[in-house]
């Protein structure tokens, strides 16, 4: 640790909060898709200059005004893949890059799908530059890999992540399709994807099997399923010629849900991701596990704050915003 860095055991903690100073660790948990809305980032970009530099550096490496979109949409275009995965990165670095000025840095660090490249980020894997311009390729990627309409996903929600899993695999059998669990969110909260006929299938199934709810979700592509494969592959080209570090902290990856620091582990990492599953709920427990911590939700929305609910009520989750406000509270900054 270098001696200008603030982990979690040396942080100022609020006021009343308990918690176990020589033990806590800091984990930074920063969001996938689905966490983006137009005028995020603008009060980073306007309150501080790392944050402005940030959004210069994404406008920059990707040729267009990727702040302008973050801060005033419009929302079309801000939910199609190839711009949301860029915009939400962007976000989720300047925030992190507000907390290493401020000399909080992270212990663990995860990232909900897209997160990852963050989190590779915030760990000294890839260079910023080099991460947002592989982030808006991987989003093309991703929603040239399945034609229009023949994709499709939804959230299972209420039953056990082994019976959708088992509904999935009944569908794919029934229909031919292919239909798998993408994300295992929380231990109620399962996303499938896959071919539209066989997603359908699977939720038929999973209702019929005791699932409270099965919701489509709004999405481009199905992601996270074998349908991704040509994307996986071209994706696999673009980041085998990059430069790759090993991390300066521990980085969970999804596709496997287990700690990294290794430079080519973490390549092949975001490589399997593309179609494999989001490993959330493991992921986090494996965090868990390494003691107490407290958990900071690094980017837009608080997705993965509202995850950590469902997976264990007694850890300590809070967006980035409530960390600043902490930070400049306890140091008497404005």
């Amino acid at each position: 640790m270098g001696a200008q860095e603030i982990h979690a055991s040396h942080l100022r903690w609020p006021a009343g909060y308990t918690n176990h100073r020589m033990s806590t660790k800091l984990v930074f948990l920063f969001p996938g898709q689905g966490s983006q809305s137009v005028g995020m980032g603008r009060e980073l970009a306007e309150k501080y200059p790392i944050a402005k530099q940030t959004f210069e550096e994404a406008d920059d490496a990707l040729g267009f005004s990727l702040s302008k979109l973050c801060f005033e949409g419009p929302e079309e275009q801000l939910k199609l893949t190839e711009f949301t995965q860029p915009a939400i990165f962007a976000v989720s670095v300047a925030a992190q890059r507000v907390l290493a000025e401020r000399h909080i840095v992270p212990d663990y660090v995860a990232g909900h799908s897209l997160g990852e490249y963050s989190a590779d980020v915030a760990a000294g894997v890839l260079s910023f530059a080099d991460a947002i311009k592989t982030v808006r390729s991987r989003g093309q990627f991703m929603q040239e890999a399945v034609p229009a309409g023949e994709g499709a996903m939804s959230a299972v929600l209420g039953l056990s992540s082994e019976d959708a899993a088992r509904a999935c695999a009944d569908a794919a059998a029934e229909t031919g399709g292919v239909v798998s669990a993408a994300n295992f969110n929380s231990p109620e909260q399962t996303v499938i994807s896959g071919a539209v006929v066989a997603v359908e299938r699977a939720g038929v199934l999973a209702k019929e099997r005791g699932a409270k709810r099965v919701v489509a979700l709004p999405v481009s592509a199905p992601f996270h399923c074998a349908l991704m494969q040509p994307a996986q592959d071209r994706l696999a080209e673009l980041l085998r010629g990059l430069d790759f570090a090993d991390a300066r902290v521990s980085v969970a990856v999804n596709v496997d849900a287990t700690l990294l620091r290794g430079a080519e582990g973490l390549r092949d990492a975001l490589i399997r991701q593309v179609t494999g599953s989001v490993r959330w709920v493991e992921s986090m427990r494996l965090l868990i596990g390494h003691g107490p911590a407290r958990f900071v939700e690094v980017g837009p929305g608080k997705v993965l704050c509202g995850l950590m609910r469902q997976i264990d009520r007694t850890q300590h989750c809070e967006h980035v915003d409530e960390a600043l406000r902490d930070e400049s509270t306890s140091t008497g900054a404005e």
